[in-house]
C-alpha cells in the first residue's frame, strides 16, 4: 500500500480532472447523516440458515434513532424486516432450538427494558417477562427451557410525596462517570434463572458485587461470569472469570487469578476449556494496555497465552466447531483482520485482512463465519466470510451512498522530526488535482487506532472540499505495547511531534497547502487541538470538541481518578508534571489561531469546564473563538439534530478561515 501511494504521489500534480466522471453524483452534506443506517448485532440462527440483526435509522421529526429487527438468509437472497415499532428493540437471539427469536424492548408502555419473543415464522412479540429493574442481558440456556438474566437491583421506591429532591450522598472512590452521573446509588448488577414455561425467577448470585458476561457451558449445567470481587473496585480495573452451577444457591468459584483483566470468556464446545482476553499488564490501571487470547482449563489453573508474542491487541474469540482452534480479531496498523489461533500451540493464522476492518465475528455451523465489516467508502455491513472471502448479506446503507461521490482513501507513513515512523491515513475530495486546504483530524483515546474504515466525520469534511488527514500518533494502538506506552504521563509532547510531522510530509508532497492548514478532534483529539495550537501557530483554524488545556483543574472533576492517581500521582505530589501537561491554560498568550470549543452540557467524561476555560482564555485574549454548548448530552452527543450542527458548524470555521 505504501509503495502504491508513493506512487500516486509523484503523479499527484497532474492527476486527470475526474470531476466529469463524477458529475453525476455530489459531494457529502451534514444533512445526510439522517440517511445513514447503522446495522449491527447479528446472531446466526442454530442450523446457519438465517440470521437475525438490527438496523438502527434516524426519525428526524422525534429526533432520535430508533433500531428495530432485520432478518436475512444466509445466499442473502431474502431480507426480511421483523419489527416496526417505535421504541427501540436490541440484543437479538436465537432460541437453541430454533423457533423462536428473542428481543429486549420497553416497547407497548414498559417502563424498563423486558424479554420478547416472537416465533421465527412471523407475527407480532409477546412480552415474556415483566421486571420491574428491567433487564440488562440474557442468555439462553441450551434446553431453550431456561434463560439467564442479568438485572440491576432495583432503586428504592420513590412516592413523589417529597417536593424536594434527597441530597445525593456519596461514599465512593470513584464518584463520577459519564451518562451514569453521580455514583451515589447502592445497587448491584446480579445473575438470575428464569423459568420460560412457569415464569419464575431464582436469584443465582448475591452480595455486593456486579456481574456480567454470563455464558452457559455446552451441557447448561454451569455458567461463567465476570466480575471484580477485590475490596474496593473502584480503586482498580482487575476483572476476574467465575464459575457457578446453575441452580440457586450454588457457590461462585473463582478461576481467573490475573491482578489485571480477564474478561469476554467463551466455551470450548467440549466444555473443557475457557477463551478469554486477558490484559498484558497486571496494575490497577490499564489504559496503555493491549488485551492477549488466553485459554485456561475450566476448573482453573496455569493459563496459556495464545497470542503473547505478536504484540498487538488480540480480542473478540471464539472457537472453532471442532474446537481446535480459537478465532478472533486483531488490530495492527489500520486494519482490523480475522485470525485463527491454535488450541495447542498459539500458532496463528491470518483468515481475511486487508484495508479494511471486522468489528464482530460468529461461526457458522457450516465452518464458515459471520462478521461486521467496514471499508473507507463502505459503512459497516454484515457478510459471510467463506475462505477468506467476504460476500456481502446486508446492503442498508445501498440508499445512503447512491447519490454521494465520497473522498478517496489512502494510507501514507510520515516520520517524526525524533525519527518516528507514523502511519496515517489521507482523504481526498474525489477529482482532487491541486494543493488543498488540509484539516488534521484527530482520533480520541489516546488508545485506539484510525482504521481503514468509513469515517463520517472525514467523510464530511473531504466532502467540504478538504484533505484531511487522520494520523495514528504514538500513544495509538495497533503498533504494539512500546508505541502505546511511550507518552505515559507526557501527554502533549510525542503525539504533537507526531501530528506536525504528518502535516510536514503532506506539505512537503504538495497535497496540503501550508497556508491553509486546520486542526480538530473530540475527547483526546480535543485536547491535542488544544496542545497543537499552542505549541506551533501555523493552524489557522481549530474545532476543539470535549478537550480540555488545564489537567491539573480536572483532578477530581472528571471519572479519571485512577489515571492521574497511578499515572501521574495526586497533584500534592507531582504538581511540575501536572503543571507541564496543563500548557495550553498556562500558555494561552501563545494561542493566536480561532477556535471553537465544544461540548455537552452533562459531559463527565471530559467535563465542559476544559472547554469553558479554553474559551474564557482565547476570548480574554481578543482570539476569535466561539464556545458551543449541547443541552443534555454527555461525552458522545447522541441526538442527530445536534450531530448535523456540529458538521455543520465544523464546516462553517474551517471556511471562514481556511477558505479566504
Amino acid at each position: 500500500m505504501r509503495k502504491k501511494f508513493l506512487i500516486a504521489l509523484v503523479l499527484f500534480s497532474g492527476r486527470p480532472d475526474v470531476s466529469a466522471q463524477v458529475h453525476a453524483k455530489r459531494m457529502i452534506r451534514p444533512a445526510d447523516i439522517y440517511q445513514l443506517p447503522y446495522v449491527g448485532n447479528p446472531q446466526i440462527s442454530p442450523e446457519g440458515k438465517w440470521v437475525v440483526y438490527t438496523v438502527s435509522t434516524i426519525d428526524s421529526l422525534k429526533d432520535k434513532r430508533i433500531t428495530n429487527l432485520w432478518m436475512v438468509s444466509w445466499d442473502g437472497t431474502q431480507t426480511i424486516q421483523l419489527t416496526s415499532d417505535e421504541e427501540n428493540e436490541s440484543s437479538p437471539k436465537w432460541s437453541p432450538d430454533g423457533k423462536y427469536i428473542s428481543f429486549l424492548s420497553s416497547r407497548q408502555e414498559s417502563k424498563s427494558s423486558q424479554l420478547w419473543l416472537m416465533d421465527r415464522r412471523g407475527g407480532e412479540g409477546k412480552k415474556l417477562t415483566d421486571i420491574k429493574p428491567g433487564i440488562n442481558d440474557y442468555a439462553w440456556g441450551p434446553d431453550a427451557k431456561t434463560l439467564l438474566l442479568t438485572i440491576t437491583d432495583k432503586e428504592p421506591d420513590d412516592t413523589g410525596k417529597i417536593k424536594t429532591a434527597k441530597p445525593l450522598v456519596i461514599d465512593r472512590y470513584q464518584f463520577k462517570q459519564d451518562v451514569e452521573g453521580y455514583r451515589y446509588k447502592k445497587l448491584h448488577t446480579h445473575l438470575y434463572l428464569f423459568d420460560i414455561t412457569t415464569k419464575k425467577l431464582d436469584t443465582l448470585t448475591r452480595g455486593n458485587y456486579n456481574e456480567g458476561e454470563a455464558t452457559w457451558s455446552p451441557d447448561g449445567k454451569q455458567i461463567l461470569f465476570v466480575s471484580n470481587r477485590t475490596a474496593d473496585p473502584d480503586k482498580n480495573e482487575n476483572t476476574d472469570i467465575y464459575l457457578v452451577d446453575a441452580k440457586p444457591g450454588a457457590a461462585a468459584r473463582q478461576i481467573t487469578t490475573w491482578a489485571g483483566s480477564d474478561n469476554s470468556p467463551r466455551w470450548s464446545p467440549d466444555g473443557k476449556w475457557i477463551a478469554y482476553s486477558r490484559s498484558t499488564g497486571n496494575a490497577d490501571y490499564l489504559m496503555y494496555d493491549e488485551p492477549v487470547l488466553a485459554l485456561v482449563p475450566k476448573d482453573g489453573g496455569e493459563p496459556k497465552l495464545l497470542s503473547k508474542s505478536l504484540d498487538r491487541p488480540v480480542f473478540y474469540p471464539r472457537w472453532s466447531n471442532d474446537g481446535t482452534t480459537v478465532y478472533a480479531l486483531v488490530e495492527d496498523d489500520r486494519q482490523q483482520y480475522v485470525a485463527g489461533f491454535s488450541a495447542t500451540n498459539g500458532q496463528m493464522k491470518k483468515i481475511a485482512d486487508g484495508e479494511r476492518a471486522f468489528h464482530s465475528l460468529e461461526t457458522n455451523p457450516d465452518g464458515n463465519f459471520l462478521v461486521t465489516m467496514s471499508e473507507p467508502q463502505t459503512p459497516t455491513e454484515i457478510y459471510a466470510l467463506e475462505n477468506g472471502k467476504a460476500r456481502k448479506l446486508t446492503k442498508h446503507s445501498d440508499e445512503f451512498l447512491a447519490p454521494l461521490a465520497l473522498a478517496t482513501v489512502e494510507g501514507f507513513t510520515s516520520k517524526s522530526s525524533d525519527g518516528a515512523d507514523v502511519s496515517g491515513i489521507l482523504y481526498l475530495p474525489p477529482g482532487a488535482n491541486k494543493k488543498l486546504p488540509l484539516i488534521l483530524f484527530i482520533h480520541g483515546g489516546p488508545v485506539g487506532q484510525d482504521d481503514f474504515e468509513f469515517d463520517l466525520a472525514r467523510q464530511m469534511l473531504a466532502g467540504g472540499g478538504y484533505a484531511v488527514a487522520a494520523v495514528n500518533y504514538r500513544g495509538s494502538s495497533g503498533r504494539g505495547l512500546a508505541y502505546t506506552k511511550i507518552i505515559s504521563a507526557d501527554w502533549g509532547n510525542k503525539e504533537v511531534i507526531d501530528l506536525h510531522g504528518a502535516v510536514d510530509y503532506l506539505v512537503k508532497k504538495g497535497i496540503a497547502d501550508p497556508d491553509k492548514l486546520g486542526v480538530g478532534g473530540w475527547s483526546y483529539g480535543g485536547i491535542l487541538t488544544d496542545f497543537l495550537i499552542t505549541a506551533d501557530n501555523r493552524f489557522k483554524a481549530a474545532c476543539s470538541g470535549a478537550g480540555t488545556g488545564f489537567t491539573l483543574s480536572l483532578y477530581g472533576v472528571d471519572e479519571y481518578i485512577n489515571q492521574y492517581n497511578n499515572e501521574i500521582g495526586p497533584p500534592w505530589k507531582n504538581m511540575s508534571t501536572y503543571i507541564k501537561i496543563s500548557y495550553p491554560l498556562l500558555k494561552a498568550d501563545k494561542i493566536k489561531t480561532p477556535t471553537v470549543f465544544f461540548s455537552g452540557d452533562k459531559d463527565f467524561n471530559v467535563p465542559t469546564a476544559g472547554s469553558e476555560q479554553m474559551y474564557q482564555a482565547l476570548r480574554t485574549l481578543g482570539v476569535p473563538t466561539e464556545l458551543v454548548i449541547y443541552p443534555g448530552q454527555f461525552h458522545g452527543i447522541s441526538t442527530p439534530s445536534y450531530q448535523r450542527d456540529r458538521y455543520e458548524r465544523y464546516l462553517a470555521w474551517y471556511n471562514k478561515y481556511l477558505k479566504k
